[in-house]
């Protein structure tokens, strides 16, 4: 039953991330950049800002997924997935009719917004599947693969939707429609999967104690988060982190088209095909580091990779330099490479069986709330710098941010390692 419902969950995800492609926030941005640029009644700071909002839609949406948690909790899981897989298709299929206006701008944001609504809850919900149906040995590395595939064909549909556009810009009207009919035929294959203790999963979550289980009130962040202190701590230092993270990808394809004047496919390639290929280098290795750490530890670790990145965008902005912004965004795909897997799975080494998909709500939760804040604030400091005279150095604040997140996982880290160290020496001494 595993083999089967891996082969059949892996071959769906050949299919719908070529929906996904289509909307990923470093192609979209581009486009948005570039398909909505010198209209009539568009000025450069409604563009921007539109920029900000589709580079923010996947984790602007995620603020929905307490709801999502509530609303899947007790019911079959997979019909649950495929309904967001499906409504995700029809609204990716309704992008490709915006009209080339400042209202087709706005519909067409708002639409890639709400699509990523509705994938949140793919997101958030799948992780209970993925924990019934594998074991955990081998949960980072079947993740991995999935997230291999998915990549790889984010990378290949970003580069051809670039490719597409550049020959020609009627082209815009095929490729979302396109990109939703293949999402429907993942969506068809996804459905076919079988979850492992789908009943006594079930009977597990409406048995649960009332005040445990999700429900649609916001507060039940708030109260997962009170229960649980060191969840609270991890999800505190996630927030500073997460937020240099988010900051840094609306000024970055403001910056590379505004600084270097790129076509579709040379923007495109820079900020989404170059980091989604390197994901697949850097998976495996992070696989098995997630797989013998803690997700704290593994985060002290992870963490250096976007602050790498962040400083390379800082010389690339400053220097105008197409292979250095490459470079940079290839460092931000071995970052992605490891925060998918710990983004997916780390709430796993805090959360008990019956409460899973609410900490993964949580979680998702908390990052669309840094989600909303982040390209907006990004935005407005990268406009002002570069008014200022100093763009480049917007990138600086980011390292600040993701530096300061990387201490307190340090500094978790090493607490949880004395508390371990003592309770060895008390069973030492109890013997």
């Amino acid at each position: 039953m595993l083999r089967a419902n891996y082969g059949r969950e892996l071959l769906s995800w050949a299919f719908l991330p070529v929906m996904l492609g289509v909307i990923e926030g470093g192609t979209v941005s581009i486009v948005v950049k570039k398909h909505f640029a010198g209209l009539p009644g568009i000025g450069e700071t409604p563009l921007n800002f539109a920029v900000a909002a589709v580079t923010a839609a996947p984790a602007m949406a995620n603020i929905f997924s307490f709801a999502w948690a509530g609303l899947a909790h007790g019911r079959s899981k997979v019909p649950f997935i495929a309904g967001l897989q499906f409504a995700t298709a029809a609204l990716v299929l309704l992008l490709g009719f915006a009209p080339q206006s400042l209202l087709g701008m706005i519909l067409f944001a708002s639409g890639v917004i709400l699509a990523r609504v509705c994938w949140s809850g793919v997101v958030t919900i799948r992780t209970s599947v993925w924990r019934a149906n594998y074991p955990h040995a081998d949960r980072a590395r079947i993740a991995g693969k999935m997230a291999t595939v998915q990549a790889m064909v984010l990378a290949g549909t970003g580069f051809a939707a670039g490719w597409a556009l550049d020959a020609s810009p009627r082209a815009f009207i095929v490729i979302f429609p396109a990109a939703a009919v293949l999402g429907l035929v993942g969506t068809a294959i996804y459905r076919r999967v079988r979850l492992r203790g789908q009943r006594r999963l079930a009977r597990a979550e409406r048995n649960g104690r009332r005040e445990e289980r999700p429900t649609l009130n916001p507060m039940s962040v708030v109260q997962v988060l009170r229960d649980d202190p060191a969840y609270r701590r991890y999800m505190a230092w996630m927030m500073v982190f997460g937020l240099g993270n988010l900051m840094l990808f609306a000024p970055l394809a403001i910056s590379i088209e505004d600084r270097l004047g790129v076509s579709y496919a040379e923007g495109i390639l820079a900020t989404a095909v170059i980091p989604l290929l390197a994901m697949p280098i850097a998976i495996p290795l992070w696989a098995r580091l997630l797989s013998t750490r803690h997700v704290i530890e593994f985060r002290s670790l992870h963490g250096w990779s976007f602050v790498t990145a962040s400083v390379l965008l800082f010389a690339a902005s400053g220097a105008a330099s197409y292979p250095l912004y490459c470079l940079a965004t290839a460092c931000l795909g071995i970052g992605f490479a490891g925060g998918v897997l710990a983004w997916n799975l780390g709430h796993h080494d805090f959360a008990p069986d019956h409460r899973d998909g609410h900490y993964m709500g949580v979680h998702v939760t908390l990052t669309g709330l840094r989600g909303i804040a982040a390209p907006f604030l990004a935005v407005g400091l990268y406009q002002w710098f570069t008014r200022m005279g100093i763009g480049p150095a917007f990138f600086l604040i980011c390292t600040a941010a993701n530096l300061v997140g990387i201490g307190g996982f340090i500094a978790m880290a090493r607490e949880r390692r004395r508390i371990a160290s003592r309770g060895e020496e008390s069973t030492n001494h109890a013997t």
